[in-house]
């Protein structure tokens, strides 16, 4: 009796998916359920059918949200669902904003689900001098990391709160300066300075409320980390060395330089990064000194990628052929061996247009109505283009868009999972 009611419960819950995260009372009179097992509760889950049917289903009450929070195995639970598309680029009016929590201009912009090919009932949630003068580092465990000069801002999207950081400790001369009365030199080098800040990308080692949970940024030329909470950065000085991407794989922390070399990173007890000897299939070897080409990291369940997007073409007025290939990272030989991948099976692959952004990796995407072997690129002003991956390379007729992950000055649409899907409370 009870599961029969359970699938009609997951029915009004997929129709109320507009988004009310309230769980301090049960809802549609659904009392009754709060004791129902978490085992059965969680067997749910994975046969629900977007990540706003996910959430819905657990704001019914306290103890469906903390079956969630209890999951064993939210990191799988985020492959099932594709992430939620942020576009900074649209405004939405919100009749009932959250408190702006000392934000000045507490702006809501548009959030759409693929899953259901449409605008939702939550909405992007950040303050606009954030957005007009700060870099987006992307989203890290659901938090959005901004940064300029040195200042980190970590952004909660969709509650409209914020953590800020001590700023990092780097030189503040420049910030200083009267450009008129310094020699040409020395205004070569702020400007440098300035170059090597539009390079910086950070992520979180794991949730801001976890326990040693550090905030790592890479800049030109050092890592910083801070331990969440704590009032300084511990640095890093990497000379020759320009992290450009940093990504968690297999419990580990894995770092790429602009010239695709890959590293692993130390957190804890003392910044540390080690090489890891990998070949070079030809395409990553110039792909990191040809512009049209473009590589990056994947997580991609239990493998490592390594995604190059090129194109044969910078003739803007004419369809521009494009290929994607795919090497995963075999680490049972020594040295370690990039191997090229014809297909992807059943994945899809979501991206960003901004390099800075985080890929995600999605498992039978037809589930909620996706397609395999497919890149989905957040763009403007489109919601998403879709690419073929491996050795399904489409023919695409934008060549405007061709060189789609670069350094952006302004936060580009982007793909994120909500914080709660990471959060270990209720």
């Amino acid at each position: 009796m009870k599961a029969g009611q359970l699938r009609r419960g997951v029915a009004i819950m997929q129709r109320h998916s507009k988004l009310c995260v309230s769980t301090s009372t049960c809802m549609f009179g659904l009392q009754d359920w709060a004791d129902l097992p978490k085992d059965l509760l969680q067997s749910v889950f994975s046969r629900l059918g977007s990540i706003l049917d996910l959430l819905a289903f657990v704001a019914t009450c306290r103890s469906w949200r903390v079956a969630l929070t209890s999951y064993s195995s939210k990191s799988t639970l985020c492959t099932l669902f594709p992430p939620l598309l942020i576009q900074p680029n649209i405004r939405v009016h919100v009749p009932h904003p959250p408190c702006n929590n000392g934000h000045r201009h507490l702006q809501a912009y548009k959030v759409i689900d693929p899953a259901k090919q449409s605008a939702t009932g939550l909405h992007c949630h950040i303050d606009e001098e954030i957005l007009q003068t700060m870099r987006c580092a992307g989203p890290s465990y659901g938090q959005l990391i901004f940064y300029n000069r040195g200042h980190c801002v970590v952004v909660i999207p969709f509650r409209g709160t914020k953590v800020s950081p001590p700023r990092l400790p780097l030189c503040d001369d420049y910030r200083k300066l009267n450009w008129s009365d310094i020699p040409f030199n020395q205004k070569i080098m702020e400007l440098q300075q300035l170059v090597t800040e539009s390079y910086c990308s950070a992520i979180l080692t794991a949730p801001l409320a976890s326990p040693n949970s550090h905030m790592l940024v890479s800049t030109g030329l050092s890592l910083f980390s801070w331990p969440v909470g704590s009032d300084t950065w511990s640095e890093l000085q990497c000379s020759g060395v320009q992290i450009i991407q940093i990504v968690e794989f297999n419990g580990q922390f894995i770092a790429m330089d602009l010239r695709q070399q890959i590293y692993t990173l130390e957190v804890a007890p003392k910044l540390r990064l080690q090489e890891i000897t990998t070949n070079h299939p030809p395409d990553l070897t110039k792909s990191s000194q040809d512009p049209s080409k473009t590589s990056w990291l994947v997580v991609c369940g239990d493998m490592l990628l390594m995604l190059v997007h090129s194109c044969t073409s910078i003739h803007y007025n004419a369809s521009v052929p494009f290929v994607r290939t795919v090497h995963y990272l075999d680490m049972s030989t020594k040295p370690a061996k990039w191997v090229d991948m014809e297909k992807l099976d059943n994945w899809a692959i979501f991206t960003g247009s901004d390099i800075r952004s985080t890929s995600f990796s999605c498992m039978n995407p037809e589930h909620w109505g996706g397609r395999s072997k497919c890149l989905y690129v957040a763009r403007s002003p489109k919601p998403w283009s879709e690419y073929g991956l491996g050795n399904e390379p489409d023919p695409s007729v934008d060549p405007v868009h061709q060189h789609f992950r670069i350094w952006c000055h302004l936060m580009q649409p982007l793909w994120v999972y909500p914080s709660m899907l990471y959060s270990d409370g209720p």
